[in-house]
């Protein structure tokens, strides 16, 4: 069996079942070197759907083989513009290029990287997954010869084999970036893992944030639609990122809403989650503060929240039609967190929890009294947020 053979065997085998494509890109490049080819720098780049990257890709040399992500942005930039990889997907064709005397001043700056590490041949080609996408990868060597046509043609007879072992690398990583992206990160986890029937559930314990934005509704009903949708998004930007740094998970969107949970894992990690849900809290209205700064700058008007917090036993899984199914966390916790957080603005303060909450976290919270909560029998007390200097 020649080269080329086993490692076709290899990777349509034990590379397609390891899942691993470090593992997989490795055992490319090495074999490709053992049948002769000499390799300096491998790059195997995979398109993919996904609202916050493009691409991911694997980067192989001597020295080691480590993964990589790409975001849309980097698309917009110098590195991608003008690059070996936009010219092999627009003309849907290889590149073979010499990085011997190039012109400073009008070649790619990777190709003058390269060269200035001692590369002295560069090929860039196409992958084909059999969704009919298109995705690219790039051979550099250090060889004083460069690239042989017999080089370039084992590389090519090669590349099935290596599209066999990552496509489904690739399509999981797809799959697992949009259940994240819009489900968060553990109703990501366990619709990946099969909990997916409709009615299907789990009880479990867990502080509730419930976030809002003030004035939201006279919001878009005066200002254009692109400055609502401005608002928006810089508004969800520092809740999530906010929620998620404290170590809570970001459920849902609810018009200018955001429901958050921060799982209790064990009775005695309570206190801590709490405390993270209110150090979440102080995050989003230190993140508003700076926001509202850049708005000023801009001449937009300043934004505002009401946050509530309160924990307790949720039911957490799958409701809906059985066409349509949206995973959420119900219960009297997530009732109580949704009406406090309604009555910040009569109170007056933009935090509010309740005292289990703030029982576990009293140097950052205030009495303001006992309140009237829709669907709790009697009154209970809530407290404010201690919202520091800044």
């Amino acid at each position: 069996m020649d080269s080329v053979a086993q490692l076709t065997n290899w990777m349509i085998t034990e590379g397609r079942q390891s899942g691993d494509p470090v593992k997989v890109v490795s055992h490319f490049c090495s074999s490709l070197m053992k049948a002769g080819v000499p390799l300096w720098r491998v790059n195997i780049g995979q398109r993919f759907a996904n609202p916050l990257l493009i691409a991911w890709g694997v980067v192989w040399t001597p020295d080691g083989t480590e993964s990589y992500d790409v975001t849309h942005e980097t698309m917009l930039t110098d590195g991608y513009v003008g690059s070996s990889f936009e010219y092999i997907l627009e003309h849907r064709k290889p590149l073979h290029k010499s990085l011997r005397q190039l012109d400073s001043k009008t070649e790619h700056s990777s190709y003058l990287e390269f060269a200035e590490q001692g590369g002295t041949d560069y090929y860039a080609t196409l992958l084909y997954y059999g969704d009919r996408s298109l995705h690219g990868c790039t051979f550099v060597t250090q060889a004083p010869e460069g690239f042989s046509p017999l080089h370039l043609k084992l590389i090519e007879d090669a590349l099935p084999a290596l599209s066999s072992a990552l496509e489904p690398v690739t399509m999981r990583k797809s799959s697992k970036g949009l259940l994240r992206t819009y489900l968060g990160d553990g109703p990501s986890d366990s619709v990946w893992n099969g909990h997916i029937k409709r009615g299907e559930r789990t009880t479990l314990e867990a502080v509730v944030m419930f976030s809002d934005l003030r004035g939201f509704t006279a919001l878009s009903d005066s200002a254009p639609e692109e400055e609502v949708f401005d608002a928006l998004s810089g508004y969800f930007d520092l809740v999530v990122q906010s929620v998620e740094e404290n170590g809570g998970d970001v459920l849902k969107f609810m018009g200018d809403g955001i429901l958050s949970i921060f799982t209790i894992a064990t009775q005695a990690d309570r206190a801590d989650r709490c405390r993270k849900a209110a150090y979440a809290a102080q995050s989003v209205l230190a993140g508003l503060t700076a926001l509202n700064c850049s708005r000023a700058e801009a001449g937009k008007p300043a934004l505002d929240v009401g946050i509530g917090i309160n924990a307790g036993q949720v039911s957490y899984g799958n409701i809906g039609s059985p066409g349509r199914l949206d995973f959420t966390v119900l219960g009297g916790a997530v009732n109580v967190a949704s009406r406090i957080e309604g009555l910040t603005k009569s109170i007056g303060r933009r935090v509010l929890a309740t005292s289990v909450v703030a029982g576990a976290s009293d140097d950052l919270f205030a009495s303001c009294g006992f309140h009237d909560i829709r669907g709790v029998a009697h009154p209970i007390e809530l407290f404010a947020l201690v919202e520091q200097k800044l």
